[in-house]
């Protein structure tokens, strides 16, 4: 009886010691990589200012804003407004304003407003960008940049009549450049309404608007997958 026990162990441990071993599959390929927000370069004699844009956040807003970069509407056009608090002197609150000024020989069609209520993004951190317009739905070319904390100018979600102003990206480089626009001299009789008194008294001019190479990320490779351990062989 014996004799047989240890002949039925010799085999399982044949059977197990000769099972070839599991070779792991061919490895995923690795997720597409995630496609660059788009950046764009504004030229000034001030400095450049480089705008990083959320089209996933704001595609109307930023799909508007590029249409005037490619076909080159925003060349020549100036930042004419620097907006701060009444006698408040520095150049860390406020916020500056270019574009067209509704030049009706570049102007392109309004578009569609875009809360930031549902876009997510907001005005209160330095640099971010955001669409000008009058009734929401009439934005076109005009624009500014903020310093600060401005999120007054977010969509208020208590009061449906504060639709707030479309923020579309953010200053990446030259927020420099913003704040020495912001502290240049206005003119106390220019401007209508809100902007009376924020005019420039010399606008800057936007020698060239341009989108610039954005190197896209690497691909994120998955994790390599364990070779599976051999069979370990039952005691005999």
């Amino acid at each position: 009886m014996l004799r047989r026990t240890l002949l039925g162990l010799c085999a399982v441990t044949a059977l197990s010691t000769s099972a070839p071993a599991q070779t792991p599959g061919p490895a995923a390929p690795p997720p597409p990589a995630a496609k660059p927000n788009p950046r764009v370069k504004i030229e000034t004699p001030q400095g450049a200012i480089v705008l990083e844009l959320y089209p996933a956040k704001a595609p109307i807003t930023v799909a508007n804003y590029l249409r005037y970069v490619d076909r080159g509407l925003f060349n020549g056009a100036t930042f004419y407004r620097a907006s701060r608090p009444p006698g408040y002197a520095s150049d860390d609150y406020g916020l500056i304003q270019g574009g067209l000024q509704n030049d009706p020989k570049k102007v392109l069609p309004p578009i569609a407003h875009e809360s930031t209520l549902k876009t997510g993004l907001t005005h209160r951190t330095d640099g971010t960008i955001s669409m000008g317009r009058h009734a929401p739905g009439t934005a076109q070319s005009d624009w500014s940049i903020t310093l600060g904390d401005m999120s007054y100018l977010d969509a208020d979600p208590k009061d449906p009549k504060n639709p707030g102003f479309a923020a579309f990206g953010q200053v990446v480089e030259g927020l420099d450049v913003v704040k020495k626009i912001i502290v240049l001299p206005t003119d106390p009789n220019r401007g209508e309404g809100a902007m009376k008194g924020e005019m420039l008294r010399q606008p800057v001019r936007i020698t060239r608007v341009s989108r610039i190479p954005v190197a896209p990320p690497a691909p994120v490779q998955p994790a390599a997958t364990p070779a599976p351990a051999p069979a370990t062989p039952p005691a005999s």
